[in-house]
């Protein structure tokens, strides 16, 4: 059970990180950086600047969330299962 707890984990933060990367290399609203995406740097628009890019781009996202939710929860199953306290009481 620890191996698959530790796998779990590891995994959880593997999906935490690629998700954080999605969201960082979608492309931003117009307003907020003037068009060119992240830090004023236009390679974002140039790699994902196609109707089919924007849309794997956006399933993507979804997808890592998806990941994302059941690994927490499968994390907080295994917590509870294994005798661990909680931080917050």
């Amino acid at each position: 059970m620890n191996t698959l707890f530790f796998s779990l984990r590891f995994f959880h933060c593997l999906t935490c990180v690629g998700l954080i990367i999605v969201v960082v290399f979608q492309a931003g609203r117009a307003g907020i950086t003037g068009g060119r995406g992240i830090f004023g740097v236009g390679g974002t628009a140039q790699i994902f600047s196609a109707p089919s890019g924007i849309a794997f781009i956006n399933k993507l996202t979804v997808f890592m969330a998806c990941v994302f939710l059941i690994t927490s929860l499968l994390l907080a199953k295994f917590y509870v299962s294994m005798g661990m306290v909680s931080v917050v009481k």
